[in-house]
């Protein structure tokens, strides 16, 4: 509880000022905003007072773990456990479906993986609707069960319950409609409360740059990069961030369902899509090594590697699905049970030349149009809908060469989809280089 003479405006105030703010106001100013004495008007000057003064580390720290302790903070039996906490996390992005590859792969390597994840809003996709997409998936399945099929299963990939963090999900809701979800110490503090809360050993990011990412720019993407390394190590938890492309879709899709689908044909060895499996393999390795699992990510990549070999990595997903309540044989017959779109309409080049461009933001609005995404977060969306068959940077094409397919409800979203996806690909006579897809490693200097 807050002290009964705690006055927010004077938090609000000094930082506003510039000053670094006292671990007891950080923490009274949380407990102020959970218990609803903070009004939503002082919530949003505070955030915007963040946005235009900054937070130092300790600052930011105190903050994550002050949010973390709004609420449930997982405490987990370690005896019961066959190796340690772990978690990976991404900024977002356009078919970025690395969470399900990644979570059940790090299971087999002995791992548990308790992922909180969240819904997409924007261009940018959400894992929990991709989860959404697959019947009878229970993406809120209380604490309980989730710690019991985390322990059993080794991963499970749920949604944010109003019992964890509660402070971030007020102080989000604010963000959101005030023009200050673009600071970075909120998006650090907003992070990691809920990982902390997870009672994570080691944790990996996914800083997303690029036209298709949040944080457009190489120089915020380190920033955020940054920022989650030392925040977390303040806090108690080894991070490593892995800043990579999204000046493309990740993978040859973007759309709930048919990134399922995706996931599931590279789990089965059916398709391994190279740019996702050399993300999916660098996040894990660092995380790998990191949590003392590999002794040097040669070694992780090959674990990683076993685990697609070998089945075990879908058998942890299957498993995971079934114990939240999907189907059993979802890998075996995904067509059964996944969304299909009714309409399916390839775009097609008009011109001869190579892949120049892709305006990554562009295409993940379109399936936004198309119903597969949301402007508000009460929106509901078409899990079938969206893109496949996506062409890549650097791709020779020629007129009727496919530059992607569209999954429609209708004639006429599928029209509209297609002329977007026709300006979104830019077309140019020469040969590119493609920029990198691992950009950075940022580490903690200790």
């Amino acid at each position: 509880m807050a002290s009964e003479r705690f006055l927010p405006q004077e938090v609000i105030r000094r930082k506003r000022d510039g000053e670094s703010l006292a671990d007891d106001e950080i923490r009274d100013l949380v407990t102020a905003i959970t218990e609803g004495v903070a009004t939503e008007g002082q919530v949003a000057a505070f955030t915007m007072a963040v946005l235009l003064r900054g937070m130092d580390a300790r600052e930011c720290s105190t903050l994550s773990l002050a949010m973390r302790d709004s609420g449930d903070v997982l405490n987990w039996e370690r005896a019961r456990l066959r190796g340690p906490v772990i978690d990976k996390h991404s900024s977002g992005g356009v078919g970025d479906c690395v969470s399900l590859m990644l979570a059940p792969m790090l299971a087999a390597c002995g791992g548990h993986v308790p992922m909180i994840s969240g819904r997409g809003l924007g261009h940018s996709g959400g894992t929990l609707d991709k989860l959404c997409s697959i019947p009878g998936y229970c993406i809120q399945p209380g604490s309980a069960r989730f710690m019991q099929v985390v322990e059993t299963v080794g991963c499970a990939i749920i949604g944010q319950s109003e019992s964890l963090a509660p402070a971030d999900g007020r102080i989000y809701a604010v963000r959101d409609v005030t023009a200050t979800v673009e600071s970075v110490p909120l998006i650090t503090a907003s992070i990691l409360s809920k990982k902390l809360a997870a009672g994570l050993d080691a944790l990996v990011m996914d800083v997303k740059t690029g036209n298709g990412a949040f944080a457009a720019t190489p120089e915020m993407a380190r920033d955020l990069a940054d920022s989650i390394v030392r925040v977390a190590s303040l806090a108690g938890v080894p991070a490593v961030s892995v800043v990579t492309d999204m000046d493309q879709p990740l993978a040859p899709c973007a759309g709930n369902a048919l990134e399922v689908f995706e996931a599931i044909a590279y789990l089965a060895g059916k398709r391994r899509d190279p740019n996702l499996h050399e993300v999916v393999l660098a996040l894990g390795s660092e995380l790998l090594v990191l949590a003392a699992m590999a002794g040097d990510r040669a070694t992780a990549c090959q674990m990683l590697e076993t685990t697609l070999a070998d089945g075990s990595a879908t058998e942890h997903f299957a498993a995971m699905v079934a114990a939240l309540g999907g189907p059993g044989d979802l890998i075996d017959r995904p067509d059964l049970y996944l969304p299909v779109a009714p309409i399916q309409v390839p775009v097609t080049a008009k011109e001869k030349g190579v892949v120049s461009h892709i305006d990554t933001r562009a295409l993940g609005l379109t399936v936004v149009a198309l119903g597969g995404g949301r402007v508000r977060p009460d929106d509901d969306i078409d899990a079938a809908v969206g893109l496949s068959k996506l062409v890549r940077h650097g791709d020779e094409v020629t007129p009727g060469t496919e530059l992607g397919r569209i999954h429609a409800r209708d004639d006429a979203g599928a029209e509209q989809a297609k002329r977007s996806v026709l300006a979104a690909v830019t077309i140019g006579p020469k040969p590119v280089k493609p920029l990198p897809l691992i950009r950075e490693i940022r580490r903690s200097a200790g």
